[in-house]
């Protein structure tokens, strides 16, 4: 593995720097090392959505969230050694030190090679992408090509989406249509792809959720619902085993984001007295992807034949007493191609 620097982070840097150097790594781990360069512990996307979804403030030293009990081999070692370890516990990387100093790190999916897919968590819940809006947030591109066609890299945003599924094992996916549609199906009926599909074609349009009412007894295991504009790189298999283990009625997947103000804010009291001024703050969030894995029995809670939106859903089913679980991804995981500059972000630096 060339560029060993960008997948080691000093102790002294934050939770948040810790994250942003493990996005720019690309394979949701780090090592953390000390003053000599030496591996003290190592970090993952994992610690980040547990310090994420337990409040912890992210710009606390990385420390906080170290894993020092951490699993290694030397340099020594040999194949049936990363074997034993990948097929014996749950790990995706396993760092190789020398003498306490980072010389490598094997991932798994390129120790088994990713076309062998009995080595990744397999999935065989159903996907839905709702592909029925208009797309005016690209528009003029969009008068011309539906949205889900818009091309990222040499394939159009739904089939990059897809991809994304397919190499968890998913197979079976559920296309809403509207705008567009029989656009959308020519490119499926053109193109020999591994997909069952089938379509779900709205009279009208019925946002985000109402279409998912045409799914009742088709569909009778949690499922994920994914907008057609949104590109997450992550561990599929880990949301779902989340889903599940929670009991949640749906599961949201959020990214963290972070906003600086270029400008002073002025705190004013109820009297109209200025108070404070705080100088170009910065904030961080979890915002909504727009990915989601939804139980079957909530397809009842959705009107028939009437625009319903993913929101209506989740404040129907927390009025109703069941859960909303969230499921915390890293900034650079998620890409919202639904938008002028993140999809002009999207070619330049693509995934």
């Amino acid at each position: 593995m060339k560029d060993l620097i960008k997948y080691q982070v000093p102790l002294t840097f934050t939770i948040k720097e810790a994250v942003s150097q493990m996005d720019d790594g690309g394979i949701g781990f780090c090592v953390v090392i000390d003053e000599e360069k030496k591996v003290i512990g190592v970090i993952s996307d994992g610690d980040f959505r547990r310090a994420a979804l337990s409040g912890q403030d992210l710009d606390c030293e990385v420390g906080k969230i170290l894993n020092k009990s951490f699993v290694y081999v030397t340099e020594d070692d040999g194949e049936d050694d990363l074997e034993n370890i990948f097929s014996g516990l749950v790990v995706d990387q396993i760092p190789i030190l020398n003498d306490g100093f980072l010389i490598d790190i094997v991932t798994k999916d390129k120790f088994y090679g990713l076309e062998k897919l009995e080595h990744l968590p397999i999935i065989k819940n159903p996907v839905v992408i709702m592909a029925g809006g208009k797309g005016t947030r690209m528009d003029p591109f969009t008068r011309i090509l539906p949205k889900p066609l818009i091309p990222v890299g040499d394939d159009p945003a739904i089939k990059v989406i897809m991809d994304n599924f397919w190499k968890f094992g998913m197979n079976e996916f559920h296309i809403s249509l509207n705008d567009k549609g029989r656009m959308i199906k020519a490119y499926f009926y053109e193109h020999e792809l591994p997909y069952n599909i089938k379509f779900i074609e709205e009279k009208k349009p019925l946002g985000t959720a109402g279409a998912l009412k045409y799914l009742i007894e088709k569909i009778t295991v949690p499922f994920f619902v994914s907008n057609c504009d949104v590109i997450i790189h992550t561990n599929y298999a880990a949301i779902m085993d989340f889903h599940s283990q929670s009991g949640h009625g749906i599961t949201l997947v959020a990214s963290m984001r972070h906003y600086k103000v270029p400008y002073g804010v002025c705190e004013v009291s109820a009297s109209g007295i200025l108070s404070n001024i705080r100088e170009k703050p910065e904030y961080d969030f979890l915002v909504n992807t727009g990915l989601y894995i939804i139980d079957p029995k909530l397809l009842n809670l959705i009107p028939s034949d009437t625009y319903f939106d993913m929101p209506d859903l989740i404040e129907e089913a927390q009025r109703r007493g069941l859960e909303v679980g969230v499921f915390p991804v890293s900034e650079k995981s998620w890409k919202d191609i639904g938008q002028w500059p993140e999809y002009k972000e999207s070619l330049s630096n693509l995934f």
